[in-house]
């Protein structure tokens, strides 16, 4: 064989050689580069769960910070409401009760008048001191319950009581106590009727032993004649400006 053969040959092989390598490195180049971008993509990913992650804490404490907003403002409101309704409720009890004081229990028998013979008094018109107290008034004036109760006595010659008094009216009250309306010119109750505070009973005048238009009231512990307390004193303890 001539050395040119040999020569050839010996090329032909070192030129195979040098592809193999080539091809080698080349695999090896590949696999390199898909190991780096697989690792890529891992840590890409791994990254992307640490955001979910961290975004969906902070959407929870949001929301649970939220929550503890809500619940603090039911509990304001509800405590602003309880606290309106008590105020509410103090203002209407407070509202009651003075519309209760201003109303008194007892009242004068007439108005715009003027004292005159009191109770315990001597004098001629009487057989014995005078039992109560007159509210000199004009005829016709208004005579009104001075404290409510049931009439127990009611028209001509006191009602009972005798002539002196002319026409009469007594009325029964809760406490025990009676009270007497005398020398007047009408009636307007009857026995058995039931009368409240401040009602008209009759109308004042000058019937029976008079000397003059008024009233005579008293303030008796029976129903009948010689009973009698000083009808003044009681009404001002009753807190009537008589």
């Amino acid at each position: 064989m001539s050395q040119r053969v040999t020569s050839r040959s010996s090329r032909t092989s070192q030129l195979r050689t040098r592809a193999t390598v080539l091809a080698a490195g080349l695999g090896v180049s590949v696999a390199l580069g898909a190991g780096v971008a697989s690792a890529a993509d891992t840590t890409a990913a791994s990254g992307a769960a640490s955001a979910v992650q961290a975004q969906a804490a902070v959407q929870a404490k949001a929301a649970k910070a939220e929550a503890v907003k809500a619940e603090k403002a039911a509990k304001a409101a509800a405590a602003k409401k309880a606290a309106e309704k008590k105020a509410a409720a103090k203002k209407a009890a407070a509202k009651k009760a003075a519309a209760k004081k201003a109303k008194p229990s007892w009242v004068d028998p007439v108005k715009k008048y003027s004292l005159s013979a009191s109770f315990a008094q001597n004098g001629g018109m009487w057989a014995h001191k005078h039992s109560g107290q007159d509210f000199a008034v004009p005829t016709g004036t208004q005579v009104v319950a001075a404290h409510g109760g049931t009439v127990v006595k009611a028209g001509g010659n006191g009602a009972g009581d005798g002539p002196a008094y002319g026409n009469a009216v007594v009325i029964k009250h809760g406490n025990g106590t009676y009270s007497q309306y005398a020398h007047l010119s009408k009636v307007t109750v009857h026995i058995g009727q039931i009368v409240k505070t401040g009602q008209e009973i009759a109308k004042s005048g000058n019937t029976g032993n008079s000397s003059g238009p008024h009233l005579h009231f008293e303030i008796r512990t029976t129903p009948n004649y010689g009973s009698a307390v000083d009808p003044v004193k009681f009404l001002r303890a009753k807190g009537v400006k008589v």
